[in-house]
């Protein structure tokens, strides 16, 4: 039976000036429906491009993405991208801001079930208070809660995290580290994560994809997470955890220097 997403030989090339430049070679991935996968490399690996040709943003050189059996072409509803830069219009509340996409993907269900779903997420993501604010009244981590909502709001099959939590102070991390992986668990949602926090990859995540260095970056070692689900922050203060921060520390080191050979 295939998994829920397969990446197929994926290759990605950019032609800038006559330049040939290989960001990805031989990638191949595959994902069981409610796995949350971390992808973690050195900048320039070509993380975010990977996660951008899963959600159909951009086109592959050669190979497939397929998303519960369907060939990814182009970007669609089923797979939801939440990216660091929160992407919020700023001249919509907290509300209109999820509204618009749910009314957009859910155009057959009446008025008052659309309603629903906004105020349900808000309420999940903790924002049920904040609904009629604008972007400019609400904190970083605020603003990412809508975020998450909105993705979260058109039922995903598939959710996309370009490194969701980098821009925000360690405890707003943290606590909204500790929501996701309670609405995962619950939803039983699959995700991919793009990300530079070795920790948060560890917390979060039932495997690590460790890309190489680029150009032409190939997938040099996935490290599989045995923690039990629910998890808890407390995850890392065990002997287990510090021991797969090292194996992931020395393959980054490894490639450090070898950037620097």
């Amino acid at each position: 039976m295939p998994s829920f997403v397969e990446i197929r030989d994926i290759h990605k090339e950019f032609v800038q000036d006559g330049t040939k430049n290989i960001v990805l070679k031989d990638i191949n991935l595959e994902i069981e429906q409610g796995d949350f996968v971390s992808l973690i490399g050195h900048s320039g690996c070509g993380k975010s491009t990977l996660l951008n040709i899963v959600a159909g943003l951009e086109k592959p050189t050669q190979g497939q993405v397929y998303v519960d059996g369907q060939l990814v072409k182009r970007p669609y509803r089923d797979r939801m991208v939440v990216f660091q830069n929160y992407s919020l219009l700023p001249w919509l509340t907290a509300w209109e801001n999820i509204a618009l996409f749910v009314d957009k993907a859910m155009p057959g269900k009446s008025k008052a079930e659309r309603r629903e779903i906004i105020a349900s997420h808000l309420e999940l993501v903790g924002l049920k208070n904040a609904a009629q604010k604008k972007p400019a009244q609400l904190s970083g981590g605020m603003k990412q809660r809508v975020a998450l909502a909105r993705a979260l709001a058109v039922q995903p099959k598939l959710l996309l995290l370009d490194e969701p939590f980098g821009a925000l102070d360690a405890l707003t991390r943290g606590s909204l580290q500790a929501e996701l992986m309670c609405i995962c668990d619950r939803y039983h949602i699959t995700t991919i994560m793009v990300t530079h926090d070795v920790d948060e990859a560890l917390l979060l995540s039932d495997r690590v994809v460790m890309l190489k260095n680029g150009p032409a970056a190939t997938i040099g070692q996935i490290l599989d997470i045995p923690f039990e689900h629910p998890r808890s922050l407390e995850i890392r203060d065990t002997a287990k955890f510090h021991d797969l921060r090292h194996e992931l520390m020395q393959f980054l080191q490894g490639q450090e220097q070898a950037k620097r050979l």
